[in-house]
């Protein structure tokens, strides 16, 4: 049975993980080991317990304890549902939660690049891309493109923040992904070690970039690699140059108008529609 806790004083420490703490203390909470991570919302929550992670407490509108939120809360046994009136649960977070819920839960341990791509085909690589809302959209179109998992640089936004989360709605629980690099200083991180493990992996590197000799997107050459990673950069800049250097393919995405390029998030959808077309023939 839910323990079922009606809020009566904010500052209960209980309530720190939903009111106070940063992402970034959420981040390096060691309580579970690995961090802290917020779920909003009965459909995001459900993906990620759906993919294994480990429910914490709920904090919950008080008229979908038994309502949307009660078949979640009944899948978690006895951990502890903080519950209010929509206005004082707003008041508590200073945002309206989304559909009246929140789920804190422990990080799941990261797997490592050689366990996330051992059946990949298709690999998204997102260089520096720091803004989380562009992160949780690029999982979205990996997860509804058929892209098979998502490796990220050490300065990339983490893709358990709440905003990442929720607007991919969930799919960050879905396609795996992680971090390169490891224990390597970020310098030697990526390029130059990711990209030698992804060729040692069987992988050919298509890196999107503004160039005059760079491939279309569309290129046929680019859909008879058994194993492609596509490399995306920040949002500002694009990819580094060394970076580009080093892949085996430029790509881009033809543009109309006078339009030099789309948002990193854009972007990633339509290079992902492209090269994953016709890819369960292969």
């Amino acid at each position: 049975m839910p323990h079922i806790i009606e809020i009566t004083d904010f500052e209960e420490p209980q309530l720190d993980i939903y009111a106070r703490l940063t992402e970034n203390q959420l981040l390096n909470c060691r309580d579970g080991g690995g961090g802290i991570f917020i779920a909003e919302s009965p459909r995001v929550i459900a993906r990620a317990l759906d993919a294994g992670c480990v429910p914490i407490s709920f904090l919950a509108e008080k008229k979908h304890v038994e309502g949307q939120a009660g078949e979640l809360i009944a899948r978690c046994g006895e951990i502890p549902v903080y519950t209010a009136e929509f206005q004082v649960l707003t008041r508590l977070t200073g945002f309206q939660l989304t559909r009246g819920m929140l789920c804190a839960m422990y990080r799941p341990p990261l797997p490592s690049v050689r366990e996330v791509c051992a059946h990949a085909k298709r690999v998204a690589v997102l260089e520096e891309v720091e803004n989380p809302t562009n992160v949780g959209v690029i999982f979205r179109s990996a997860a509804a493109l058929n892209m098979d998992a998502v490796l990220l640089t050490p300065g990339c936004s983490n893709p358990l923040y709440r905003r990442a989360i929720r607007v991919s709605m969930g799919t960050v629980f879905q396609v795996p992904w992680t971090f390169l690099g490891g224990g390597e200083p970020e310098e030697e991180a990526w390029p130059k070690q990711g990209i030698r493990l992804l060729r040692e992996l069987g992988f050919r590197t298509a890196a999107m970039a503004l160039s005059q000799d760079a491939l279309k997107m569309d290129d046929p050459r680019l859909k008879e690699e058994k194993r492609l990673a596509v490399v995306l950069g920040t949002e500002g800049d694009g990819l580094a140059p060394q970076t580009v250097a080093a892949c085996d393919y430029v790509v881009r995405i033809p543009m109309a108008h006078g339009v030099d390029s789309l948002n990193v998030a854009a972007a990633s959808a339509v290079a992902f529609w492209e090269i994953t077309k016709g890819i369960a023939e292969m």
